[in-house]
C-alpha cells in the first residue's frame, strides 16, 4: 500500500483501502470489583446497522490512526479518553473494498453520553457481558486482545 492512507493499495482492482480506527473504551467499575476484571467496556449502538461495536470511524484525510481513534470515541460516546496498548488491526471487506481498523486500548477519564445519529445509546458491560453482546467476531477478537493487555491495577 503507498503511505497515502487514502491511496489504492497495491494490485487492487476495488479501489482504495478503507482507514479507520477506533478504541476498546474501558474504565474500573465504581467499586473496582465485578465478574472477573472489575472493568467495564463501552458499546455503542448503530442504528443505521442495528449492532453492537466498539467507537471507530474513517480516518479524515492526512489524519492520524491514534488521533482518529480518540476523535471517534469523543464523538461517539461523548467520552474523553487516554489512549493505552496497541491491539490487533482488523481487515475484512466492506461493500467490495477491503477496510483496515487500527484499535487501541483506551481508559476512559470523563465525559458524557448525548445520543446522536450515529449513536443511538450506549452500554458499558462487563467483559463476559459485552462478548455476548457484540454483533462481528472481529470485535469479540479485539475484547480479547483488551483483555490480554489489560493493566492489572
Amino acid at each position: 500500500m503507498s503511505g497515502d492512507p487514502h491511496g489504492p493499495a497495491h494490485g487492487d482492482p476495488q479501489g482504495p483501502v478503507i482507514r479507520a480506527a477506533g478504541c476498546v473504551l474501558w474504565r474500573r467499575t465504581p467499586d473496582g470489583t465485578g465478574p472477573g476484571t472489575g472493568v467495564e467496556v463501552c458499546l455503542v449502538h448503530r442504528p443505521k446497522y442495528g449492532d453492537f461495536s466498539f467507537p471507530k470511524g474513517k480516518l479524515k484525510r492526512d489524519e492520524e490512526p491514534l488521533a482518529a481513534a480518540v476523535r471517534e470515541v469523543l464523538e461517539e460516546t461523548g467520552h474523553h479518553c487516554a489512549p493505552g496498548p496497541r491491539l490487533p488491526t482488523s481487515h475484512y471487506v466492506v461493500d467490495g473494498r477491503p477496510k483496515v481498523v487500527d484499535y487501541w486500548a483506551a481508559e476512559a477519564t470523563g465525559g458524557s453520553f448525548t445520543a446522536n445519529d450515529e449513536v443511538d445509546r450506549i452500554l458499558w458491560l462487563a467483559p463476559d457481558a459485552a462478548r455476548a453482546r457484540l454483533t462481528q467476531p472481529r470485535d469479540v477478537r479485539q475484547l480479547t486482545a483488551f483483555l490480554d493487555v489489560l493493566p492489572a491495577s
